[in-house]
């Protein structure tokens, strides 16, 4: 399963770790992603979803 906010798109983001004497080496930026339990199209069902989109409000949480 991809890292992935189901709903805003939010996804890994890629950069470079440097170090002091400015070596650069590629790193990953990952979302932070919870899997919670949400009604869509009237059903609950599991999905994965950042915490900004909880914050927000964008989530109709089950239960």
């Amino acid at each position: 399963m991809p890292r992935v906010c189901d709903i805003c798109g939010k996804k890994v983001l890629f950069g470079s770790t440097i170090s002091h004497s400015h070596r650069v080496t590629r790193r990953k930026f990952l979302p932070n992603l919870k899997t919670v339990k949400a009604v869509v199209n009237g059903k609950v069902k599991k999905i994965k979803v950042c915490t900004r989109c909880l914050k927000a409000g964008k989530v109709e949480l089950a239960g």
